[in-house]
């Protein structure tokens, strides 16, 4: 909205309503920064047993997106790798970005089916872009 923000302001001060804010911006875009017409596409190929093909199909998948989605993809993950740097003081790990950013960022269209393995190889998606960051981008 066509609100201004002044990130001085006492409220901002806490880590986590930062980062509760930028996860809730992405949760409630009308479509994730992953499309729902590449959900699919995204679990078909986490789920290759072959590493080699499995980064080389994902790379093609990010490079598939909508310039608007890889770009925000692009400067999101490279500020997630950033806060990864971290972890050992923020505890936030590869593993718990994905935990956390997983079913924000890759969402199917409908949520029937099961939710729980989603929930796996979403996060998976989520894990593979972050340890292969400098190679998909």
């Amino acid at each position: 909205a066509d609100e201004h923000l002044d990130l001085d302001d006492g409220r901002w001060e806490d880590i986590h309503v930062v980062t509760g804010a930028l996860k809730l911006f992405f949760r409630e875009l009308p479509e994730p920064l992953i499309p729902f017409s590449h959900f699919d596409k995204f679990i078909a190929a986490i789920k290759m047993q072959d590493p080699t093909r499995r980064g080389q199909c994902v790379h093609d998948l990010v490079f598939s997106l909508p310039p608007a989605h890889h770009d925000t993809m692009k400067v999101l993950f490279r500020h997630l790798c950033r806060v990864i740097e971290y972890k050992e003081e923020n505890r936030m790990s590869v593993q718990s970005i994905a935990i956390v950013f997983g079913p924000t960022l890759l969402r199917p269209a409908s949520e029937e089916g099961n939710m729980a393995m989603h929930m796996v190889f979403q996060n998976q998606v989520v894990e593979h872009i972050l340890n292969q960051y400098s190679y998909i981008f």
